[in-house]
């Protein structure tokens, strides 16, 4: 295993053991942040305060990621559900700016890391913590976008970032949690592909997904059918709009966190919604991803359409 039992700073933001006595890491249940969550205790010698956070992640057993995080030795671990704020506050933004990235996908992890950023200093100064740790490595994007608005909201606190420093692999990670009694996702290891989701859209990256000659396998996708296996018969979807905010499904008022779930399960089911894209990292990198956004392909269109509908020449050229 290499590293593990050190870590070097990147910037003079980032927490070296002996810097810290209490730390909130952003604790998700899986194998990361579960090897993160005993790491930390015994590197650092800090107390650990584990909160997870639910931005409508499909599936998400919380109670079971709350029991693990206290098993594993935090000190508390409280399930936030931010789901409101969420598509309230940095959702429908994102619905009436048509916003996507690259012009290829749906902005939804990109429009998370903020709000998870203000809720862990929130935690962090509630329980005392003098850092906050997150899983993010070190080529993705997450990595700017946490730290950066973690010492937005909270100049002073420190950054812990072990998965950035130190470079363990997966397998590593394996080897680490069964010499540690960490529980593994099937017992034997963890799946290829790293996932993030919530409410607006999931992501799939690594494993075979780098092969760009690859095609998607059949494993990597859980919120989309393969349109093979979608109904025949097609299904009309009207959905209502008051200043650009969708508000109704097929004459139905909702809150906009149902109004999605609903429009994903619908639109999941019929195989719409995925993506396959290659993006471009602030970090310098070109990765390929696999997005499921089903909910978000079917709103944002019928809000381009609108907007088209109703808008001016040239305000729609604008």
């Amino acid at each position: 295993m290499s590293d593990q039992g050190t870590s070097t700073p990147l910037g003079s933001y980032e927490a070296g053991p002996g810097d810290v006595s209490r730390v909130l890491l952003l604790y998700s249940g899986g194998l990361d942040t579960s090897v993160m969550l005993k790491w930390i205790q015994d590197h650092y010698g800090a107390g650990v305060v584990a909160p997870t956070l639910n931005l409508g992640q499909p599936g998400g057993n919380y109670h079971v990621v709350r029991a693990k995080a206290l098993d594993l030795g935090a000190l508390a671990c409280e399930i936030v559900d931010a789901r409101d704020e969420f598509a309230r506050d940095y959702v429908l933004p994102a619905i009436k700016a048509n916003a996507l990235y690259g012009g290829g996908y749906p902005l939804f992890t990109a429009l998370g890391r903020p709000l998870i950023a203000k809720i862990a200093v929130e935690k962090a100064r509630e329980h005392g913590c003098d850092a906050v740790a997150h899983g993010c490595t070190g080529k993705g994007n997450d990595q700017v976008r946490i730290d950066s608005a973690v010492l937005a909201y909270a100049p002073e606190m420190k950054i812990v970032a072990p998965v950035r420093n130190w470079r363990m692999g997966r397998e590593e990670e394996i080897a680490y949690a069964r010499e540690h009694g960490i529980p593994v996702k099937g017992g034997t290891e963890a799946g290829p592909y790293s996932i993030d989701d919530n409410i607006w859209g999931r992501s799939s990256e690594g494993g075979p997904i780098e092969d760009l000659g690859e095609p998607p396998r059949d494993d990597v996708f859980e919120l989309v059918a393969d349109v093979r296996d979608a109904p025949d018969e097609p299904e009309d979807l009207t959905v209502g709009f008051e200043a650009g905010c969708p508000v109704s499904l097929n004459g139905e008022r909702l809150g906009l966190v149902e109004l999605v779930e609903r429009v994903a399960a619908i639109a999941g089911r019929h195989g719409v919604g995925t993506v396959d894209h290659i993006e471009d990292r602030i970090v310098g990198l070109k990765v390929r991803d696999l997005y499921e956004v089903p909910a978000a392909e079917v709103i944002l269109t019928a809000h381009r359409e609108l907007e088209t509908l109703v808008g001016t020449i040239h305000q729609n050229r604008f």
